[in-house]
């Protein structure tokens, strides 16, 4: 699914330049579930950019699914990001004055997917993520754990082949937090694969994989035991 081959990150200014990401090879395929973990500062948040398209490496290369994507136009990447990838952030990123329905609805505006369809589709994931019942509420009126489920919601209803998440938990209490997790390790178990960025040793517990980086460095990479059933 993915090939990072050498790559490397570099941030310049007039004065400094910083390497983030310092000759990465890293290979995910699909099914996978991969914690990626490390210090502030260490890189993970360049490198999950850069997993999402968000931003592009310096040197080396990325190919997706068999494809280098470095000479992508922002339009092609655009266009990847909306089939292939689905996002979790930590501060949820909904948009207060959209219902929840409205919000996981706009990934299939964006696809330009027909309004019957987008309702079908809307309503299946919410029923999933056992929040269809705050379909008409707005983000303001959930708590932190149901605003998680929405973005999962979101992340989801355009069937992406990746899950990508950012510290999904570090806005969250543990209750919830383990709520989102097993969410995530759910679907993995159904075939989706999914890479966490976390701080969190007890996130970690979930993946199956896990890297660890050190100053742009990939430390370690291993299998591990799931540990939370």
């Amino acid at each position: 699914m993915i090939k990072l081959t050498n790559l490397t990150r570099v941030f310049r200014t007039q004065q400094v330049e910083t390497t983030a990401l310092n000759n990465i090879n890293l290979t995910v395929t699909e099914g996978e579930f991969v914690a990626i973990m490390g210090p502030s500062g260490c890189g993970k948040s360049t490198l999950l950019s850069i997993l999402g398209m968000l931003d592009l490496p310096t040197n080396g290369s990325f190919e997706f699914f068999g494809q280098r994507i470095e000479g992508y136009s922002e339009k092609q990447l655009a266009q990847l990001r909306t089939a292939s990838l689905g996002f979790v952030f930590q501060s949820f990123n909904l948009i207060d004055e959209l219902t929840v329905f409205e919000n996981v609805e706009l990934p299939l505006q964006y696809q330009n997917v027909a309004k019957k369809q987008r309702k079908i589709r809307v309503e299946a994931i919410l029923k999933r993520m056992e929040i269809d019942h705050r379909a008409d509420h707005f983000p303001q009126q959930l708590s932190g754990g149901q605003q998680q489920r929405v973005a999962v919601a979101r992340a989801l209803v355009g069937d992406p082949k990746l899950i990508l998440a950012d510290e999904p938990t570090g806005n969250l209490d543990s209750k919830n937090g383990e709520e989102v997790m097993t969410m995530l390790r759910d679907l993995n178990r159904q075939g989706t694969t999914v890479i966490v960025v976390t701080h969190s040793e007890n996130d970690a517990k979930y993946a199956n994989r896990l890297i660890r980086l050190f100053d742009g460095q990939l430390m370690v990479d291993k299998s591990v035991l799931v540990e939370v059933a």
